[in-house]
């Protein structure tokens, strides 16, 4: 459902149309092939084979070659040129996403992929720099998702024309330090901007009533979880499972992110060696920071536990108060007759909730094993925005599935599922415990979801602001062949 029903063009919640799209787009695997903007200005014409009575074909013996004028400079922004085939590549990249294409003319396209040049130029200039080894590793997986996709490293070579491995990891790593660098002056940019509630008020007034975002259908969701218990046989097992691989870093010399490649069962950096960055502030558990900060640049840490399992954790680089470092989490395995128990107590608490004996909300705070949520009654909270609410279009699949079909006041059986952070088999009872129907945006019931459209309007003036100045003052050039779009910026300098 749409969160606008009625047209505004006065209010910049409303993004455009190639904003949307460009802003997913800037890296795309269809793009990698001649991504680095060395473009030959020739092209080879592939020879056609001529028909043999005997035989049925017989190749040419020399290749025909033919002059075809392919590029040309479409517009250049401080250090950085793009090229009028990047625009090209920009449009068929969209198409092959399956992106509607037909609003989206040349003149967009170019206009967006100078402000991208425009935001990475401008963070090297702020010194807000990205390490090579945070741009390799994004690279690498990449490389490991295309080769899953295409098969093999040789046919991924073959679809994008590169004689080697290491030729297309040089582009794949220009277009993503471009990509990270533009990403971090914007960060940068808005990072500081507050909103406060009179200006929230004042952005609600000044819409027209009849032009007021509608919002769909919503839900209140609480939860009561019950993790079952390893053994402490099991978590034995896995202590000297890390202890084994911590020996073999530290007095063989393995490679700690291979190690986590092959053993961790963390799924948010697994595929990445174990790499997360850190500073204090990052919302880990506090046990993992906690160990994490004690650590010096190189050392690796003994196994410790958390409420997802054991850790390892090894200290690649300090910077100040940020760290880069590597991480292995294995859990334990949790036996049949730990489920089974943890099973029996929801059915338990749940038939105690529906006798009147506890509300859910006390049930949750007395009985759940999830910290996030018990103390709040185990109500859940959106990680769009942090509300309690969910609306029924935007709700995950799962989730969505797993209530859709409760009553009010009715409450699921135990619903079997893995934790997707890590952390083992985990039991939970749902309870849908406010609904809410499709309604014109109200400042008081929906004050949160405003405050985040002004927030969002706040930090879209900022940007118009800061793009602006920075256009002034960097070398801009535009080629004859484009002055004469419409550009929302002033790249033609008047």
């Amino acid at each position: 459902m749409k969160l606008l029903k009625k047209k505004n063009s006065k209010s910049m919640y409303k993004t455009t149309k190639i904003t949307l799209l460009l802003s997913v787009l800037f890296i795309s695997g269809n793009a990698i092939a001649q991504a680095s903007g060395e473009t030959p200005d020739t092209q080879i014409e592939p020879p056609q084979p001529e028909l043999q009575a005997d035989k049925g074909y017989v190749k040419d013996s020399v290749p025909k070659f033919k002059k075809v004028k392919l590029d040309g400079i479409a517009a250049v922004v401080g250090d950085y040129v793009i090229l009028e085939s990047d625009i090209e590549k920009t449009l068929i990249d969209l198409k092959n996403q399956g992106a509607m294409t037909e609003d989206i003319t040349r003149c967009s396209l170019l206009g967006k992929l100078m402000e991208d040049r425009l935001y990475a130029h401008q963070a090297v200039q702020d010194s807000l720099l990205v390490s090579d080894d945070e741009v390799e590793m994004t690279t690498e997986r990449q490389i490991q998702s295309f080769v899953a996709q295409m098969g093999s490293m040789k046919k991924l070579l073959k679809f994008y024309r590169k004689e080697s491995e290491a030729s297309l990891r040089e582009d794949i790593n220009k277009i993503n330090k471009l990509r990270m660098l533009s990403e971090k002056m914007q960060n940068n940019i808005i990072s500081e901007i507050e909103i406060t509630p009179e200006e929230v008020r004042q952005f609600f007034n000044k819409i027209p009533e009849d032009e007021r975002p509608v919002f769909g259908a919503e839900m209140e969701i609480s939860q009561i979880i019950k993790q079952p218990v390893a053994t402490d046989a099991e978590k034995q097992k896995v202590i000297d499972k890390l202890n084994t691989i911590k020996a073999d870093v530290e007095d063989n010399g393995a490679k700690f992110s291979v190690k986590a490649i092959l053993y961790s069962q963390d799924p948010g950096s697994k595929s990445k060696g174990g790499f997360y960055s850190i500073t204090k502030d990052t919302g880990f558990d506090k046990t993992f920071k906690d160990v994490a900060f004690s650590l010096q640049e190189g050392e690796v840490s003994e196994p410790f536990e958390t409420q997802f399992g054991f850790h390892l954790i090894y200290i690649e680089k300090i910077r100040g108060q940020e760290l880069d470092l590597r991480h292995i989490l294995i859990t334990p395995e949790i036996s049949q007759e730990s489920l089974d128990e943890a099973k029996a107590e929801l059915d338990s608490i749940r038939r105690q909730v529906m006798e009147g004996k506890y509300s859910f909300a006390e049930a949750a705070r007395n009985f759940s094993d999830e910290k996030e949520t018990k103390f709040d009654g185990g109500l859940l909270r959106n990680p769009i925005d942090y509300s309690s609410r969910f609306e029924l279009t935007k709700m995950d699949p799962t989730l969505y599935n797993q209530v859709r079909n409760l009553k009010d006041d009715e409450i699921s059986y135990p619903i079997l599922e893995q934790d997707p952070r890590g952390g083992g088999p985990k039991y939970k009872i749902l309870k849908v415990t406010n609904r809410y129907d499709e309604h014109v945006a109200d400042f008081a019931k929906d004050y949160i979801r405003i405050q985040q459209l002004a927030l969002t309007e706040k930090q879209y003036e900022a940007i118009k602001e800061w793009m602006a100045e920075h256009i002034d003052e960097t070398y801009i050039s535009v080629n004859d062949a484009n002055k004469d779009c419409k550009f929302a910026n002033n790249w033609v300098k008047e």
